[in-house]
């Protein structure tokens, strides 16, 4: 797909080429079908974390491979590849995409605005005076696409495709969002050598893609070093993931060539959505219920992650939406009315993958702190899917 088949007609609004819708429907089919996988995967980890299967469960992802636990692999080195592909679809997106031109991210931008502020801030009032459980601020402010998306999948042909857009650049601007706070706030015990060893392999990246290098193994060799460099750097090693995505070419070398960006893209996209996501599901929904009562979900950071999720999302996305509306910045996604859009507000309480993935981040030596984030994640989700669909299923065909 070259660069200029497929940008946005921006004289037509929305309009763009056979190939790039193409494209989208391959990725909202996998996306969708992913989020049922992961659904699966987080319940079966539920089953099985509360069964007599449990201590194998739990005694398998603390297994050393490699000098790394599995929880360890799958969380940094599997959710490595996950954040690539996040990072290739944030960079075209913005490229030639739906977030392309400044009225196309305006209604998805404030709406991942509100979506990530009024969740957060809603946690920290809940856990205000609590050192030990304010770190966890950011927990409740990410939305998981494919989980939503997989729900949107449930309802067929009720949810116009103009809103499954809208749904889609709104969580690639959340999953954005969540990526700069794990920079910024994220990181510990940090390594002067291994910094500047990680900013060569950078510098080298850059390079390539100036000097027009299409071929992928050199990037791919040297953001495998990128990742070991930020391992031992205190940076989380995911964010490699995301910087070497932004590094690949989307141009391509003649016309007859795909783009590197978007044929990688396309080839990760379903190892991620039907074999990374789900693993990582599995591995981190598991939450063993004995010992917890209905009062634990009033602890702080149960009712903080649940509330923000529940609460804060539904807030945010339709506030900021409908303040966008209002003002004249951004128009509803076409075919779409007011109860569609509050009812996707309430999906995007959906947090699950990159909510666990914060949690275990924010609270890294407190088993249990991080067992009641997947409390309060698992029951915030639940709640917004069951809310968005009720509310969704209302509105006429």
């Amino acid at each position: 797909m070259s660069l200029k088949s497929s940008r946005p007609d921006k004289t037509h609004g929305h309009r763009e080429s056979p190939a790039t819708r193409a494209f989208f429907s391959r990725f909202l089919a996998a996306e969708s079908a992913g989020g049922l996988i992961l659904m699966a995967a987080a319940l079966i980890a539920l089953l099985v974390a509360n069964s007599p299967l449990a201590d194998i469960y739990f005694s398998s992802l603390h297994v050393k491979v490699v000098g790394l636990s599995i929880e360890h692999w799958i969380n940094d080195g599997l959710m490595a590849v996950f954040f690539m592909l996040v990072g290739l679809e944030i960079k075209r997106e913005m490229l030639v995409g739906q977030l392309s031109s400044w009225s196309q991210r305006a209604l998805p931008g404030f709406a991942a605005l509100g979506g990530m502020l009024v969740p957060a801030l809603i946690y920290i009032a809940v856990n205000w005076g609590n050192a030990e459980t304010l770190g966890g601020w950011a927990i409740p402010a990410a939305t998981d696409i494919a989980f939503a998306l997989g729900v949107l999948s449930l309802l067929g042909k009720r949810v116009p495709i103009s809103l499954k857009i809208f749904l889609s650049a709104l969580a690639i601007l959340d999953d954005l969002g969540a990526v700069l706070i794990i920079a910024l706030f994220y990181t510990s015990g940090l390594s002067v050598s291994m910094l500047l060893a990680s900013l060569g392999v950078i510098v080298f990246l850059v390079m390539l893609n100036r000097f027009g290098v299409t071929r992928l193994w050199p990037y791919l060799i040297a953001g495998a070093l990128l990742w070991f460099f930020m391992l031992q750097s205190g940076i989380h090693a995911t964010l490699a993931g995301v910087i070497l995505a932004l590094c690949i070419p989307m141009r391509a070398a003649s016309s007859e060539r795909k783009s590197p960006l978007i044929y990688l893209e396309g080839k990760l996209h379903p190892w991620v959505a039907f074999a990374v996501v789900p693993i990582f599901g599995f591995a981190n929904a598991g939450v063993s219920l004995a010992g917890i009562s209905p009062n634990n979900l009033i602890d702080p950071v149960p009712l903080g992650v649940t509330l923000g999720l529940l609460l804060g999302k539904q807030i945010g996305v339709f506030g900021l939406a409908a303040l966008a509306i209002r003002a004249g910045l951004a128009k509803l996604p076409e075919q779409c009315d007011w109860r569609q859009l509050y009812g996707v507000a309430l999906l995007c309480g959906i947090g699950f993958t990159m909510s666990l993935f914060i949690g275990a981040l924010a609270f890294p030596d407190s088993p249990h702190l991080v067992d009641e984030v997947k409390v309060g994640v698992l029951m915030g989700s639940i709640l917004s899917a069951v809310l968005g669909v009720a509310v969704l299923l209302k509105v006429k065909r």
